[in-house]
């Protein structure tokens, strides 16, 4: 079958082309401004990738269009598709038909964590010699690559992300997936541009929940108020917990290099990494939760995770000058940016943190979550927001106002290259500069590193 993928070069849509291809499908894509990494990538496995969204592609003649959730109307290709009645399907529908339905599924989903959740899970089946499939949203050292289908595996990892599915279906992308093996890591209200309120995104993670086998299992933490009321919808399979006071516990170092991991008040292995935060200890309780249900013993989990090396653009290390250390990481949300921020400081203690911010979300642009950044921030010693209240990098909000309780510590700029420069002023040996964005933020890393 051939395969046309419009919106090839976003990460889901890139990874599923990738899988396409394995599956034996010819697939041809198209993306506005095809872009590396992910066309390369594309390009390397023999996929003919075509720019921009005109109808001339019908020319192709696929089988099948499969359309990305940056598809809408008024595209020129998909008002083509429409006119003449051509078949066309989403990524997430065409994925859990052709796909997934044969895997046993173990879908990671939540507000945070899941790139990371799902590759250290996806790492410790790897470590075991499960051989696992998966599609996850960046790339673990470990892994070396984003997506990869082996059909004769039967074991999938999949980022269950809760963002819209299409422009045709407006449920989340995860309810295409019918796992077997389910970790709702946390929750909380995010995606304003998608989702009115948390309720909404609370009825979304109840579909998913609907999907799951008696047979399957639930990971969750112990306490979390928006998953309690999901639950309490109704809930047909047997719930695992993790957490200060879950069936699996961890307790270690404030830098979070070496800790314990327990079940049931029994000590299961130790996990020493390079990885911080509290935060990443519970991905990896999670994590270690799922695999067990595999039959992965807890000792060979940890020693899994023990060697596991981190996913590119969480807390990377993208070099060192003149004994700065600057870090690019994909917080984006005030509770990740608050959790990423903590990790660094027990990591590096009293010394100085500058942190270097872009709300380049939706919602962070809508400015749904701009009166949490403040606090989120408040480990930072410096604040540099990129953004200001008009113009051409214009936010929904004045950075400079809502940033006004840090006082002198922070400041916004609206233009990269004097941002750049400020940080660069301001940094001193000794200092760790922190990059949160959930893009390319114009190459700001390297920008940075030279400038030093």
């Amino acid at each position: 079958m051939h395969l046309h993928i419009l919106g090839i070069c976003g990460t889901f849509m890139g990874g599923l082309a990738l899988i396409a291809r394995s599956a034996g499908h010819t697939v041809t894509g198209c993306d506005a401004g095809v872009y590396p990494p992910m066309s390369t990538q594309l390009q390397e496995q023999g996929i003919q990738l075509v720019e921009g969204f005109e109808a001339d592609q019908l020319a192709l003649k696929p089988d099948l269009f499969v359309v990305g959730n940056v598809v809408t109307r008024g595209n020129p290709l998909m008002e083509a598709i429409l006119d003449q009645g051509l078949p066309y399907t989403s990524g997430p529908q065409w994925l859990g038909e052709h796909v997934l339905h044969g895997q046993h599924v173990l879908a990671v989903a939540g507000t945070h964590g899941k790139t990371t959740t799902s590759s250290m899970l996806a790492w410790i089946l790897e470590h075991a010699g499960r051989q696992p499939n998966f599609l996850i949203g960046g790339i673990a050292d470990d892994l070396q690559v984003s997506a990869r289908y082996q059909p004769n595996k039967p074991l999938f990892v999949i980022e269950a992300d809760e963002y819209d599915t299409a422009f045709f279906d407006k449920r989340s992308k995860f309810v295409h997936y019918r796992p077997r093996t389910a970790i709702l890591n946390n929750l909380e209200f995010d995606h304003a541009d998608i989702f009115p309120d948390l309720a909404a995104i609370e009825t979304q993670f109840h579909h998913l929940v609907r999907t799951i086998a008696a047979q399957g299992r639930i990971i969750r933490p112990a306490t979390d108020a928006a998953l309690d009321s999901v639950l309490a919808r109704g809930c047909w399979t047997p719930v695992h917990t993790f957490g200060p006071e879950g069936l699996w516990q961890a307790q270690g170092s404030d830098h979070a290099s070496h800790f314990e991991v327990t079940r049931q008040d029994k000590s299961v292995g130790s996990v020493r990494w390079a990885l911080t935060g509290e935060h990443n200890r519970m991905n990896a309780l999670a994590a270690l939760a799922a695999a067990e249900h595999l039959g992965i013993a807890p000792e060979a989990g940890t020693e899994a995770l023990s060697a596991f090396k981190g996913v590119k653009r969480r807390m990377e290390l993208r070099g060192t000058m003149r004994e700065v250390d600057v870090y690019d990481d994909f917080a984006h949300h005030p509770t990740a940016i608050a959790t990423t921020l903590d990790g660094l400081r027990k990591q590096v203690g009293q010394r100085r943190i500058l942190a270097v911010l872009e709300p380049r979300s939706n919602t962070m642009k809508l400015g749904a979550m701009a009166a949490r950044l403040p606090e989120a921030l408040n480990q930072a010693d410096l604040v540099f927001c990129f953004g200001a209240a008009s113009g051409k990098h214009a936010l929904g909000w004045d950075p400079t106002q809502v940033l006004a309780p840090l006082g002198a510590r922070a400041s916004s700029y609206d233009d990269l290259d004097k941002m750049v420069g400020a940080i660069c002023q301001a940094a001193q040996p000794g200092d760790s500069v922190l990059v949160m964005s959930n893009g390319g933020f114009d190459g700001i890393h390297q920008k940075l590193l030279n400038r030093l």
